[in-house]
């Protein structure tokens, strides 16, 4: 049954129910481009949603999916619900950052299960007053969905946890995973109900919807869509053990922009993408990028920050006050260490209590003045961890105080029931350092929450009786492995697990002089004050719209079934090579040039056997046999190779190592393009190929009488990506004066004469057979790489000129649906043979035996 949320939004959009709001009008105009009767979504691809056409809104509309609405929610004695904004809740602070004038929709969960018969009316009442779409899941399915996939599998996994026994975290079990897709659906079905996909931009957050951006890009190919991590991002040895691993970075990838804490967890990313779909990144003025099927996925680096109005707000409180008053008199003659942990197992609580029982004992003297309070706030998760957390922190603790505390003295104070906000704020302003030693965490911002609260205000400052002219001061002690550590420089990082260091460290912090503490704190709260929430989101926000700026100009096909879907994107002039068009351009035209690539054109790039098939010589044969062609062959394999391989080729023209050699047919004597008077440079950039060949497992050097190819094709991706880039600088420096060039291609680094490539082979071809008399009507050039961009060009480039005739029919055909210089495609191999086969078909057989050898041979000068 379709909910009567659903369908009233349908019936807003078409004027037949009255809107409550000026703000809900906008947004149900937009519905009105999606819907076509009221309940039904269209089935339209996305052609149908045209971004040329004029956006009826003027507001910018964000919608921000997460887990959770930013609502907390109860139930009145009466039955009805009640709701309002939760002011902690992360994806209500970044509206600070995108400004008044962006309309935002939120899409997500109740903290509280709803009765099902009130769910309608829930719904209604959230859009309407909060701009809210709740995702009603049922109980079972979000069990498995939450607590199953994302708890057990996902957040240890990202955690750096493997289940080496089914009891840490258990077995892969394929029934979670199948929720956790079904809830991901359900989610972007919430989605669906209220976008503009035109005008809307969708931030989806955390690793709870990371196959979401999959659905919403299969069914609006052009949706303006970020994604942003907040939990780390493992190594590629960790992640690679995850059995979906494919299936969740492809979905990822499916976003316009994904933003990650730190550069470890975005390199980790990148290091998968390599690793595992062959992808390689690049960096572009500052940005970082993966080239994704013609669509760059950017990549931002930005960790959060805190809300700085709301913790001002709270420092303001007279609660506030009198709580500090409180610990200050409890704390009377003593220096407070603070921790602030969630009781689970990567937050390193015990590891923190044993590293201070360290000091205890090698710093006798700090015995009676030092304090350690540790806050506990309840864990998320649930199982076993936890209770055996819980169990060693108690048992710590009470052996630390059965240890060193005597009347008047608690060496540490735990506290494990829930806290206000400004009960913990009060704590952090009268403590003297903050320990935060987790073993791992995404990004943890109580330091940021500790540094601002040190800053303190003018009644604070009185209550503790601190002159406000004198600097502030805190010291922090923070865990390599969270996500904040980077950004905090004035902090002394730690080891968790070393816990003779942790206890040094915070011996360290308790001995500074003042003005170094003081410097230290200026640093953090510069950055802090600075770095909050709205900066966070405003910047991730700017990245996106950048990084969504060439949707209109981008035509896009969807490929692929399941969560193996993907948008290909390419410019509007490429389009696929229909053999039927060609064909018909063949039999009319009279003079034509034919160049083919090889390795990855008529052979497919991965074959184990990369010679020619039967089928690849007899289809060349056919053609060169037609007087009115010119075929040749452009590789950049030796000629020696190119030479046996087409042997039974009489009348074909070949190009060896990318153009540097080439002959008009097999009887004809191999002549180079450019002279080359010495290869000497080869004497000098060898050794250097080698001592990187000695040095990279599965690397190789490919000697060409032309140049030199390093390929580090059965490398490690990573190292040998590392070492090819060491390289490619290394030969640039020691042949800087020499007359050469140094390419990168894909898994190679090759040095070669200045001006060889594909591109000179065209021109000569085109050039002189205008010289002969023989004006080419109809060129077809065909390639898989780089290398070919360079034929590509020429020709293109010869279409202004007087080497084509002005009717020419040109065809610039690549493999594959990628960016090309090219105009046009054909899908792989498969299919270029076949278009082949359908021009040597189209050939006039009566002729091909009877015109001179004179007229069939084009002599390249």
């Amino acid at each position: 049954m379709m909910s009567r949320s659903y369908t009233n939004l349908f019936e807003l959009a078409s004027g037949e129910a009255p809107l409550p709001s000026s703000g809900f009008s906008r947004a149900a105009k937009k519905l009105s481009r999606v819907a076509t009767v009221p309940g039904v979504l269209s089935e339209l691809d996305d052609e149908g949603f045209s971004s040329d056409a004029p956006s009826s809104v003027c507001q910018e509309r964000m919608i921000i999916v997460g887990n959770q609405l930013p609502l907390w929610a109860n139930k009145g004695p009466d039955g009805s619900w009640h709701f309002g904004w939760d002011e902690d809740s992360l994806l209500l602070q970044l509206r600070d950052g995108l400004g008044e004038d962006v309309e935002i929709t939120y899409v997500g969960c109740l903290r509280e299960e709803i009765d099902p018969k009130d769910q309608d009316d829930v719904a209604q009442s959230l859009l309407e007053n909060f701009r809210c779409v709740p995702a009603f899941i049922p109980p079972e399915l979000f069990s498995k969905y939450y607590h199953g996939f994302c708890k057990q599998h996902l957040w240890p996994v990202f955690h750096y946890m493997l289940p080496l026994s089914p009891d840490l975290g258990g077995r892969f079990d394929r029934s979670l995973w199948q929720a956790y897709v079904s809830v991901n659906k359900i989610f972007a079905d919430k989605v669906m109900e209220v976008i503009s996909p035109d005008d809307d931009f969708v931030w989806v957050h955390d690793y709870h919807l990371m196959v979401l951006p999959t659905f919403l890009r299969k069914r609006f190919n052009r949706v303006k869509l970020g994604f942003f991590l907040h939990s780390p991002f493992p190594s590629s040895e960790i992640y690679r053990t995850l059995p979906v691993r494919d299936d969740l970075l492809r979905a990822l990838l499916n976003s316009d922009l994904i933003g990650f804490h730190t550069f470890d967890y975005a390199r980790h990313f990148l290091s998968c993408c390599s690793r595992m779909l062959g992808l390689s990144y690049q960096s572009k003025r500052g940005y970082l990028g993966l080239e994704y099927y013609g669509r760059t996925v950017s990549i931002k680096i930005l960790p959060v920050g805190i809300h700085l109005k709301q913790l001002r707000k709270v420092l303001d409180l007279p609660e506030t006050e009198s709580k500090v008053a409180e610990l200050r008199d409890q704390f009377q003659g003593q220096t407070v260490l603070l921790g602030v942990d969630d009781m689970d197992i990567f937050k390193g609580i015990s590891l923190k209590l044993l590293a201070f029982e360290n000091l205890l004992m090698q710093h006798p003297e700090r015995r009676g003045k030092v304090v350690l309070v540790q806050i506990a706030n309840p864990a998320r998760g649930r199982g076993r961890d936890v209770l055996e957390v819980q169990s060693e922190t108690h048992t710590t603790r009470e052996r630390i105080n059965r240890k060193f505390g005597r009347s008047g003295y608690e060496p540490v104070i735990l506290i494990d029931s829930p806290l206000q906000f400004y009960e913990r704020i009060a704590y952090y302003v009268i403590s003297e350092c903050c320990l935060v030693t987790a073993v791992r965490d995404g990004m943890n911002l109580i330091p940021y929450e500790y540094v601002i609260s040190r800053q303190g205000n003018d009644k604070l400052n009185e209550t503790l009786g601190v002159n406000p002219s004198i600097p502030k001061k805190s010291m922090l002690v923070v865990s390599e492995f969270i996500g904040c550590s980077p950004s905090l420089s004035g902090a002394i990082r730690v080891n968790p697990w070393n816990i003779d260091a942790v206890a040094e460290a915070m011996d360290s912090a308790l001995g500074f002089s003042e003005a170094e503490k003081q410097m230290r704190h200026e640093k953090h709260y510069r950055y802090v004050s600075t770095h909050d929430v709205a900066y966070w989101a405003r910047s991730f926000w700017q990245d996106l719209e950048r990084s969504c700026r060439d949707h209109v100009r981008r035509r896009c096909w969807g490929i692929g079934f399941g969560l193996g879907f993907r948008v290909v994107a390419l410019d509007p002039n490429f389009r696929k090579l229909s053999i039927e068009h060609i064909v018909s351009a063949y039999k009319r035209t009279k003079k034509r040039a034919i160049l083919l690539d090889y390795d990855g054109t008529m052979a497919p790039q991965n074959s184990i056997s990369t010679s020619p098939s039967s089928e690849v010589i007899e289809i060349v044969n056919s053609l060169c046999q037609d007087p009115k062609n010119v075929v040749f062959v452009v590789s950049g394999r030796d000629r020696a190779t190119l030479t046996k391989w087409f042997s039974s080729c009489e009348e074909l023209g070949v190009a060896a190592e990318h153009g540097y050699f080439l002959r008009e047919s097999k009887n004809s004597e191999w002549e180079t393009c450019i002279a080359v008077p010495d290869f000497y440079w080869k004497q000098i950039a060898e050794p250097v190929m080698k001592l990187y060949t000695e040095t990279t497992d599965g690397s190789a050097i490919e000697t060409k009488e032309s140049g030199l190819v390093w390929n580090y094709q059965y490398a490690d991706p990573d190292f040998g990506s590392c070492q090819a880039k060491e390289l490619f600088d290394h030969l640039e420096s020691v042949l800087a004066n020499e007359p050469v060039t140094v390419k990168s291609g894909q898994n190679i680094v090759e040095v070669k004469p200045q001006g060889i490539n594909k591109g000179l082979v065209a021109d000569r071809l085109l050039t002189t057979m205008t010289e002969r008399g023989m004006l080419p009507d109809f060129v077809l050039c065909i390639g898989d790489d780089k290398s070919d961009e360079d034929m590509f060009e020429a020709i293109t480039r010869a279409m202004a000129g007087p080497s084509l005739s002005p009717v020419a029919e040109v065809f610039a055909c690549t493999v594959g649906r990628k960016p090309s210089k090219a105009r046009y495609f054909l899908e792989d191999t498969t299919e270029i043979l076949r278009m082949l086969q359908g021009l040597s078909a189209a050939s006039e057989p009566h002729l091909l035996k009877t015109v001179s050898k004179s007229f069939q041979k084009v002599v390249i000068e």
